[in-house]
């Protein structure tokens, strides 16, 4: 049995995945606060045309660049586990394998956006990037892909992740990137809030809405974003076409996939590429896996609303918690988001995926377990999908069934024992968030139509 499935350098995909092809409905439109349809002409404030085309393409294979395949090669492809000590812990007849993504320089999956959108923005002649970010992740490989190609680049951290996370701080800052704690007072939309609040804890909603700012009014500056937008799911595609491979390699093939969800980049990247599996016929469960504190897909609703706080951003219809939504300071910071990538929230809502919410303390008793028999201290998002994959192989304990589950080890928590230790002195609470609180908040969901 082989522990390291593993993909020659000259095996990694030459083309992402778009699933826009294989989505039985096209994707609902983008709109204009107004309501009417925004167009691409409308986005060439803050994206570059490529990144455009890309975010509406309907083609389903789209080249990966030859100057972003030659970056990407520091680290991928990356290497597929068969998890068989946690396998023999859980005394399951399932097989468990996951995709390590926590090897790329960053530490995530991140990079696989980063520097694709980094090639990009340098092509148009960019000097500049904003950007967010909420547990760092992102923050990181966006300045490390900023390095690589000589782009300026400047990250607005959701304030609350600031002050947990200071090395992954220390990370961006090493790769060149100004990091500064949202809200700030240098935008007008973090001064807005702050009036609101002086103590804010920050969200991704709000750190969207600096960068967002920032980047519309500078001629010099785009915007990059680490999730939620079709673009960005599409370069994190490279992760599931290499599992694919990998189990190919070894004959096998998996009945579900779990992956963390927040944005959606992480879920996309492992599930979209088996999607078309499933469009063909394929029996497969794909699972999004969010905390029961920010439960976006198992709680929120369906409707159009802002990617942002201050409402700068289009309107996207999504699985929403409503775009003022003030997610609690959970350690699993990615995963703090008001909504869901739109492709990602219609295939929910048709039916196509499935999602499951799991409490803060599951998911840290879950990544001590896999710590302990196969080594790699996971980051708390990506120890939401272990969480999951223990539930269901504990579930074939039960039922003697020998399925096979996969899912995307997302990140390393090198820079999260902070959050391990909290952990285990007992401070860390399980938080379901209210359901009035949400229902407040879906109240002030823009109308449309």
């Amino acid at each position: 049995m082989k522990t390291k499935i593993l993909l020659k350098e000259a095996d990694m995909p030459t083309h992402w995945y778009n699933i826009v092809a294989d989505m039985p409905n096209p994707p609902a439109p983008i709109l204009a606060p107004d309501g009417s349809p925004v167009t691409p002409d409308a986005l060439s404030t803050i994206f570059p045309d490529a990144i455009i085309e890309q975010e509406v393409s309907a083609e389903r294979w789209i080249p990966i660049p030859e100057e972003v395949r030659e970056v990407l090669r520091l680290w991928r492809p990356s290497p597929l586990y068969r998890a068989e000590r946690l396998e023999m812990a859980l005394k399951t007849p399932a097989k468990i394998y996951f995709k390590n993504e926590a090897v790329s320089p960053a530490g995530s999956h991140k990079p696989n956006t980063a520097v694709a959108q980094a090639y990009y923005n340098k092509l148009q002649g960019i000097k500049r990037l904003a950007t967010e970010t909420g547990a760092g992740q992102w923050g990181c490989s966006l300045a490390l892909a900023g390095q690589l190609f000589d782009l300026e680049v400047r990250v607005y951290m959701v304030n609350v992740s600031y002050q947990q996370k200071p090395y992954r701080r220390s990370m961006m800052q090493t790769w060149g990137a100004e990091v500064f704690p949202s809200p700030t007072d240098m935008t007008q939309s973090g001064r807005h809030i702050l009036e609101q609040d002086p103590d804010s804890p920050g969200s991704l909603g709000i750190a969207i809405s600096e960068a967002v700012e920032e980047a519309a009014g500078r001629p010099d500056t785009n915007y990059a974003l680490g999730s939620v937008l079709n673009h960005v799911l599409l370069h994190q595609t490279i992760i599931g076409e290499e599992a694919k491979k990998q189990l190919e390699l070894v004959g096998d093939y998996p009945d579900a996939i779990y992956a963390p969800c927040g944005g959606g980049s992480n879920f996309g990247g492992i599930a979209f590429p088996f999607f078309a599996d499933k469009a063909a016929g394929k029996e497969i469960d794909l699972v999004a896996v969010e905390p029961t504190s920010c439960p976006t897909l198992t709680k929120g609703i369906y409707a159009y609303d802002f990617g942002d706080t201050e409402g700068l951003t289009p309107l996207t219809k999504m699985y929403t918690l409503g775009h003022d939504f003030m997610p609690p300071g959970i350690h699993a910071g990615g995963l703090r988001y008001h909504g869901d990538s739109a492709l990602v929230s219609q295939l929910y809502s048709e039916g196509l995926l499935s999602a499951l919410a799991i409490p803060q303390l599951e998911t840290f008793q879950a990544g001590e377990l896999f710590a302990k028999t196969q080594g790699i201290i996971p980051a708390p998002e990506s120890c939401h999908a272990i969480a999951a994959v223990v539930r269901e192989a504990r579930r074939c304990t039960e039922s003697g069934e020998a399925k096979t589950l996969l899912f995307n080890l997302s990140g390393h928590g090198h820079f999260d024992m902070s959050s391990y230790d909290r952990y285990f002195k007992g401070e860390l609470e399980d938080y379901d968030y209210p359901d009035e609180a949400i229902q407040e908040s879906l109240k002030h969901l823009p109308q449309v139509g």
